[in-house]
């Protein structure tokens, strides 16, 4: 048997260390890899696709157009139209600086640094779009469309936008719409930063029916932000349209007939509560609005001394003069210190309490009953009527009537007035009542303070026998589907138990205030119709303020006041207008109220279709028309209440 030599093991390669080395950090780098990769792909892939699909994808909120308002024949006077703005993403700018350069040079306007650091003081999200010029012009679309290029992350957007197509027109009943705050944001759901909010008037009451509910795209946009396509959308809908009470015609008849002149007019439909027309002068465009305020124009307004912003009508609150005499007449004759056989002398004046209390007419007007003393509102006869109802019967008839207290219409910031007692009295200044005190109180002078839509209401109630209705300027609500969303009827407040007998005398002598000799409302009167109504003249200051040269300032003139309703014995409207510092009521108010009259008539011709003129525009009349008011005009240094 051979052996065979044995071999030597071969030896075992060494690995020489710097390899090694290396090796173990080429294994070290691919495990940090590895863990980064799985990291990135399997736990965070959902997040870092959104990320990603964010660089390309965007959701664009396309936000609803706001509904409608239509007069009471359904023709329209507020409507959205498109809008063209400017917008910008600033996480799409590289060199935002130079974007907005560029920007407010083409645009030309300044300002676009300021919205941007507003948006991003306000917590704007990213990628969240900047309005940074709305209702761009067609050369300002123009030039964004010929700069894309030079403008990384500012596109066009087309967006809805108030359009109110009468201007001024009932400014002060419409509203108008403004951006949402952040204080508003915090008290209402579903509103973003840059949405469309109604700020005042029906705007704002009816913001929920008005809005609509916002929609979206889901767009792809290149990488300065450009859109692409539109890959996925979710429709918009429009808000509900609304249909108003007043009528446009008679709207605009009254606005016209008031002009330039401060004050405000409001017209009624006795039988429902149905506002008719409702103006306040001076007015406003509510379109200088928009979603964001021009601080110019802002300026303008809030600065003018004859504050244009304020509703007359609801906010404004004056002494109603002698158009409260009405109010006397009715008190009185129902408590009983009052009959149709009461009569009193007038010699110029009333000797009480060591001072003589004026009447308008100088001369006086003799003896005279209640019939007459209402025609030729005679001020010492209704002295004696307040002495002896007393301040807290008249200021019970008063409430009744719904005069001192808001009538509650759903409109901003409505003024309750005052209608003074002797428990007031005690409350506010802690001083008893002086009897003395009543005869100002009963030629509505002194504390009492009235709305012109109070007594516009009152005048209703004498007309109708005594029932309140509550002011109602809504006649439906429409979805966009034409559907009824609501449907107001008419909200009785209060049914007052009055005397028909009562009733019918004061209206006969409210008619010859109109239409009867002496009367001091004759430049009212129409032929065709018979109207009643009452004129007031009331003291801005009194007789200790008049200066020596006899003649006040204009801003310290009377306010004229004229309350009316037509046809006397089944009126179909009612109205009050009071003119700021317009001197007599008879000769100021009282044609304008005659002008309103008119036109309502040739719109809702009364029964027989007879043609209704204002008497005065006739030639056969004109001059009986002078010869009345000329009779009524006071004379010289006489400074208490006329008419």
């Amino acid at each position: 048997m051979k052996f065979r030599p044995r071999r030597k093991s071969q030896a075992i390669p060494q690995i020489e260390p710097p390899i090694a080395l290396l090796s173990a950090l080429v294994v070290a780098v691919l495990s940090l890899f590895a863990v980064r990769l799985y990291y990135l792909q399997i736990l965070r892939h959902e997040d870092l696709s959104r990320l990603a699909d964010r660089n390309r994808i965007r959701i664009h909120r396309v936000r609803a157009p706001r509904g409608l308002v239509f007069d009471r024949k359904h023709r329209p006077l507020v409507e959205t139209q498109p809008s063209f703005d400017a917008v910008l993403v600033p996480e799409d700018a590289d060199h935002l600086p130079e974007v907005v350069d560029r920007l407010e040079r083409y645009l030309g306007h300044d300002g676009v640094v300021e919205h941007v650091a507003s948006a991003q003081e306000q917590g704007r999200p990213p990628y969240e779009p900047i309005t940074v010029k709305e209702g761009l012009d067609w050369q300002q679309v123009v030039a964004l469309e010929a700069h894309q290029l030079d403008l990384p992350g500012v596109s066009l957007e087309i967006t809805p936008a108030r359009r109110y197509l009468y201007g001024n027109l009932a400014a002060h009943l419409l509203g108008y719409t403004g951006e949402v705050n952040r204080a508003e944001m915090e008290h209402r759901e579903g509103y973003r930063m840059g949405d469309e909010i109604g700020k005042f008037g029906l705007e704002r009451v009816l913001e929920p029916y008005l809005r609509g509910a916002a929609g979206g795209q889901e767009i792809e946009v290149d990488a300065v932000g450009r859109r692409l396509r539109v890959l996925r959308e979710i429709p918009d809908r429009p808000g509900a349209s609304t249909v108003l009470t007043i009528d446009l015609d008679l709207q605009m008849a009254a606005e016209q007939a008031l002009g330039d002149r401060a004050g405000a007019l409001v017209a009624l439909d006795p039988n429902s509560g149905e506002i008719l027309a409702l103006v306040s002068k001076p007015s406003f465009n509510p379109g200088v609005f928009g979603r964001r305020v021009d601080r110019a124009e802002w300026r303008k307004l809030s600065a003018d001394p004859r504050h244009p912003l304020t509703d007359r009508a609801t906010q404004g609150t004056y002494p109603p003069g002698s158009t409260f005499k009405v109010l006397d007449a009715i008190a009185g004759l129902h408590e009983g210190t009052l009959t149709d056989a009461s009569s009193y002398y007038c010699p110029g004046g009333l000797w009480y309490g060591n001072r003589t209390y004026r009447c308008w007419r100088k001369q006086g007007h003799g003896t005279v009953g209640l019939h007459r003393a209402i025609v030729e509102s005679c001020d010492v006869f209704f002295y004696h009527t307040g002495i002896r109802l007393g301040v807290d019967r008249i200021g019970q008839w008063a409430k009744m009537f719904g005069l001192g207290g808001k009538t509650g219409i759903e409109l901003d910031n409505e003024k309750p007035g005052l209608i003074p007692t002797s428990e007031w009295k005690r409350k506010r200044f802690k001083e008893k009542w002086y009897p003395a005190e009543t005869l100002s109180v009963a030629i509505g002078q002194g504390y009492v303070s009235v709305t012109p839509l109070q007594m516009a209401q009152f005048a209703a109630m004498v007309a109708n026998g005594g029932v309140r209705y509550k002011p109602q300027f809504v006649k439906l609500i429409e979805a966009p589907d034409r559907g009824v969303v609501k449907f107001s009827s008419p909200i009785v407040e209060q049914r007052l138990t009055l005397d028909p007998q009562v009733m019918s005398m004061v209206r006969d002598a409210m008619a010859d205030v109109v239409n009867g000799p002496g009367g001091t409302g004759s430049r009212s009167r129409l032929r065709g119709v018979i109207v009643a109504g009452k004129t007031g003249t009331a003291q801005v200051v009194g007789q200790k303020a008049m200066p020596a040269s006899g003649k006040l300032p204009e801003h310290l003139d009377d306010h004229a006041w004229f309350i009316a309703f037509a046809p006397k014995d089944r009126a179909q409207i009612a109205i009050a207008c009071v003119i700021e510092n317009g001197g007599h009521g008879g000769s100021t108010a009282a044609p304008v109220v005659g002008q309103v009259l008119e036109r309502y008539f040739q719109l809702y011709p009364p029964e027989g279709g007879a043609p209704v003129t204002l008497a005065s525009r006739r030639a056969a009349t004109a001059s009986s028309a002078t010869t009345a008011t000329a009779a009524a005009v006071p004379p010289a240094g006489t400074f208490d209440a006329w008419d």
